[in-house]
């Protein structure tokens, strides 16, 4: 943390200049481990903060605007903190740290002039929620450190994602962001917005392959899977997919388009495995464990069809690896990572073995990132 600080510090010198004043908040990205596309669905899911996280330096500046700078992309963009409340989204990165801002000043926060510089260490597009722990540093930095509600912060970067970037994501990434445990991960009731810490078994090691690859098809398959859910719960007469059961989905197939079945047979099956991982874990259950996040990715695969070439491969390797117990697709979809749960002191052969075959598969080097579980967003 303190390399972090003074890499923030130097780049914050080198774009504003000076400062008397500079305060960093982080939010930590995330990995799923299981309990995939049902977050939107008001079901269950368990995911853990990560030690790769976005930072926000920020400082006050003299006028009235309000000035992002990004590191990680090397461009700034500036408005007047005046127009914040009625700002448009133009379908750029800044859109993320713009909507943040827009949702404060409709909350009743003041956004006071400012300059912000962000830098992240969670890769964009690798389903490790790169934009939700963007939302979550920017929204701290410009409370300024003001009292709001853990959950309310929550949901006031959510409802910048969906309302304002557009994106119809579940609750469970800007939750992850907020409430991240060190130590432990966390099973979310995406209904009642409860959470518990559930410590993973001794003896078991985490680790995320990005596929370097995010395919186009992505961006309209995510909205179709939702308006497909609400069909599908619609069909059922139950308020969401998070109150259909194995049985009744089956008794109903009949009247439900194939397509439609299938999308919420992935929901109500993958809801269930969330409460198995869940008891697993408990239990010590490490097969157990390993075989839940293979049925996650076959339902993913076939079911909700969000896999892709790329993640299917790497799982397939990943799963013949000595050591390796489990390995799934995580995130959105269509490129992105993997999650992979293997034997403490497997790490090294599994990093060798699944970068090699990668290589020679697709020609690409993908990036292979431990995941540790981290806290949740604060102030450095």
């Amino acid at each position: 943390m303190v390399g972090t600080a003074t890499f923030l510090k130097d780049a914050f010198l080198r774009v504003f200049g000076p400062t008397a004043t500079l305060r960093v908040w982080r939010a930590p990205g995330r990995v799923n481990l299981i309990g995939e596309h049902t977050d939107y669905n008001l079901g269950f899911v368990l995911p853990m903060a990560l030690e790769l996280a976005c930072y926000t330096a920020a400082a006050p500046r003299p006028d009235r605007r309000l000035r992002v700078f990004s590191e990680n992309y090397g461009e700034a963009r500036e408005w007047p903190v005046e127009d914040l409340s009625a700002a448009a989204p133009t379908g750029h990165w800044s859109d993320y740290p713009l909507g943040v801002a827009r949702e404060l000043v409709r909350a009743g926060f003041a956004v006071r002039p400012a300059n912000l510089l962000v830098w992240s260490t969670v890769p964009p597009g690798s389903g490790l929620s790169s934009s939700a722990a963007l939302e979550v540093s920017v929204a701290l930095a410009l409370l300024e450190g003001r009292p709001i509600e853990p959950l309310e912060l929550v949901k006031l970067c959510r409802r910048a994602e969906n309302e304002f970037v557009g994106a119809p994501c579940g609750i469970m990434d800007q939750y992850v962001a907020v409430f991240g445990r060190k130590g432990a991960a966390i099973r979310i009731d995406c209904r009642s917005l409860e959470h518990e810490a559930v410590q993973l078994p001794a003896g078991v090691a985490i680790l995320a392959v990005n596929s370097m690859v995010k395919h186009q098809l992505g961006s309209s398959a995510y909205p179709e899977r939702v308006a497909q859910c609400r069909e599908a719960a619609a069909r059922l007469g139950v308020p969401s997919l998070r109150d259909a059961t194995l049985e009744r989905l089956e008794q109903a197939r009949a009247a439900l388009p194939e397509l439609v079945f299938r999308r919420a047979r992935h929901v109500v099956t993958e809801n269930a495995r969330v409460e198995e991982f869940t008891a697993a874990c408990a239990a010590g259950d490490l097969a157990a464990m390993g075989r839940l996040l293979a049925a996650s990715h076959q339902s993913l695969r076939d079911d909700y069809e969000v896999s892709c070439e790329e993640l299917d491969f790497l799982v397939e390797t990943a799963l013949a690896i000595p050591g390796v117990l489990g390995a799934r697709m995580t995130g959105g979809g269509f490129g992105g990572c993997t999650v992979n749960l293997m034997e403490a002191g497997a790490e090294e052969r599994f990093r060798s073995n699944i970068a090699e075959a990668y290589r020679r598969r697709f020609g690409r080097e993908a990036q292979i990132y431990p995941c540790v579980p981290a806290p949740g967003a604060g102030e450095l």
